[in-house]
């Protein structure tokens, strides 16, 4: 399943019982198409708003248990029953999408860490519930991954956001690193942006630790994926963090190479 689309949802990948695959491609289905209602093409804030909340009408649908016409929401309903899923998490990611369409800065970290509440966090409380795992800690560490893997994907995207007229680092910050956003504008980085980047990227880093626990207790697969998800994100860090904050020149990926790193540190774990 492809995921350079949307970076933060595990991808029904070898290491996954093939059980739940087609529930996770699914939910991702789901994912994948609000989130692309809410930032592809050209329609406008109002057009996507409503493409939305016509989502949460189909969702609010399936709950309900009424007859639903749409083959991706029909596939949905099916995992939803075999599963147990709740319907929770995919409303909060609805509501992260519809933010997205009307909230283009974030005055502080809290606002910004509610939004990642929304719009990462549910994917993996989606991921534990399928596993049947639901207790206050695992649920915590969870949160703490992904919110950390989103701010992640936040920094990567610094300039593609720009273009899209959003800026995800909180104002605070740029504020207190005496950064513009005419800085982010020219691609600037000098003393000032690289000394913000530092302070993003070990915000990240220390959240994303925070959860790492949870990788490390874990039995089987599902405790390999999320080894491997961690690195990974550990991994764009160091690489953010190796060109001094610049993400200007090049967007910092993870490449072929990477993996037998991201591998070897997992295992380390």
């Amino acid at each position: 399943m492809p995921v350079d689309h949307y970076e933060n949802f595990p991808v029904a990948s070898l290491l996954m019982p093939a059980r739940l695959r087609p529930a996770v491609e699914a939910v991702y289905a789901f994912a994948r198409h609000a989130d692309d209602l809410a930032d592809e093409g050209h329609a406008s804030p109002a057009e996507r708003l409503a493409a939305l909340n016509a989502l949460t009408v189909q969702l609010d649908h399936l709950g309900a248990g009424r007859s639903l016409d749409d083959a991706m929401f029909i596939r949905l309903a099916k995992v939803v029953q075999q599963f147990a899923l709740p319907l929770a998490p995919l409303h909060a990611l609805l509501s992260a999408f519809r933010q997205d369409v009307s909230t283009l800065r974030y005055a502080n970290f809290a606002d910004l860490l509610d939004y990642c509440q929304r719009s990462a966090n549910p994917v993996g409380r989606i991921m534990l519930h399928l596993y049947g795992v639901e207790d206050a800690r695992s649920l915590g560490e969870s949160d703490a991954i992904c919110s950390a893997l989103q701010l992640i994907n936040f920094l990567q995207d610094i300039e593609v956001d720009w273009r899209k007229g959003r800026v995800y680092v909180p104002q605070e910050d740029l504020h207190q690193f005496a950064v513009t956003e005419a800085q982010i504008a020219a691609g600037l980085v000098d003393p000032a942006w690289r000394a913000l980047m530092t302070f993003e990227i070990g915000r990240a880093r220390a959240l994303l630790l925070s959860g790492a626990p949870l990788a490390k207790r874990l039995p089987g697969r599902l405790g390999w994926e999320l080894r491997m998800v961690v690195q990974g994100g550990l991994r764009i860090l160091d690489k953010i963090a190796a060109v001094d904050g610049n993400i200007f020149s090049r967007r910092p990926t993870l490449h072929k190479s990477d993996w037998l790193t991201i591998a070897w540190r997992s295992l380390r774990m």
